[in-house]
């Protein structure tokens, strides 16, 4: 790993942090609180944010043809966010390897700090021109092990891992 492969990282931020993102309007449904389904857009937004950072955003797809997708997502929801309420994201990547990121992400209120949801995902990396999995470019993954191996150090959220099952009697 070289000096230039993690320029530009955010590797003294872990885990990564998103900017203040707002609530819109038309995410708020019926019950008064934030659609379960725009949990995922404020998630995917900062998934954007970090990738963005490592250098794989929409320009990489352009000129180099690749791209990532999820294959795998686990929403936890634990406090309601309403109209009015900032929230930022945390990301951790968890771990990675030539074609595949694990990352969990925890949705936040900005100022208050507290917990509201979180979504733990793996997602795989793509050649667009083929539409099938394909292993990252060295430079690109030189890029995310440097930030994998800085995420290991720090503290590992509750809930990574978790399935979804009954709670025990």
């Amino acid at each position: 790993m070289t000096m230039d492969a993690t320029a530009g990282l955010p590797l003294q931020q872990v885990p990564f942090l998103t900017s203040v993102m707002q609530i819109e309007p038309q995410w708020i449904d019926y019950n008064g609180h934030l659609n379960m389904a725009y949990y995922n857009v404020l998630f995917d937004r900062a998934i954007d944010e970090l990738w963005l950072q490592i250098g794989i955003g929409p320009e990489y797809m352009k000129t180099r043809g690749g791209s990532t997708f999820t294959a795998e997502c686990h929403v936890r929801y634990l406090r309601e966010i309403h109209l009015g309420d900032p929230v930022r994201v945390s990301i951790l990547l968890v771990a990675a390897d030539e074609k595949r990121m694990h990352t969990f992400e925890e949705l936040r209120h900005a100022t208050e700090g507290w917990l509201s949801a979180t979504s733990e995902n793996m997602t795989l990396h793509m050649d667009m021109a083929a539409r099938k999995t394909a292993p990252f470019p060295p430079d690109i993954r030189s890029r995310i092990a440097a930030l994998a191996e800085a995420h290991a150090a720090g503290p590992r959220p509750d809930g990574i891992g978790r399935k979804i099952s009954m709670p025990a009697r």
